[in-house]
């Protein structure tokens, strides 16, 4: 009898753990394509991304580069003081996204071009996303406007 509790004890246990690890490995599956990684136009010029690869690409829009095409399409030059990559987009663009500031695409690269499905740009005058601000500081570009 005392063998028997110890034998049930131990296979809920291994049971138990087999169902965790099935868990985490089916979220794990389930979130490879929801994980988009940012990168600065000299990251992405050192390390190319894989064909078809989704990642987050984050700059600043370079002066003078947006160019709108007939309908929806724009396309601009984004920068991080080292490497720029041009960007196209279809769709209509956030109504603070300006030259000389800070954006966010989510998107793959074909041919050298960066094809953004989604831009994001800035909120107020004073925001930057963290990681566009982590990489113009690292490149020696970014200026703190608050002193």
């Amino acid at each position: 009898m005392k063998g028997l509790k110890k034998t049930r004890r131990i296979q809920i246990i291994v049971l138990a753990f087999v169902a965790l690890a099935g868990s985490t490995a089916l979220i794990g599956y389930a979130m490879r394509d929801g994980i988009n990684f940012f990168r600065a136009p000299a990251q992405v010029m050192a390390e190319p991304p894989e064909t078809g690869e989704v990642f987050r690409l984050g700059g600043l829009v370079e002066a003078g580069s947006i160019v709108r095409g007939q309908g929806e399409t724009v396309s601009f030059r984004v920068t991080d003081g080292a490497e720029t990559i041009p960007v196209t987009f279809k769709g209509i663009l956030p109504d603070l996204f300006t030259e000389n500031q800070g954006m966010i695409g989510t998107g793959t690269m074909v041919d050298g071009v960066f094809v953004a499905s989604e831009i994001l740009a800035k909120h107020d005058e004073t925001y930057m996303p963290k990681e566009v601000m982590e990489a113009l500081k690292e490149q020696g570009v970014y200026q703190d406007p608050n002193g």
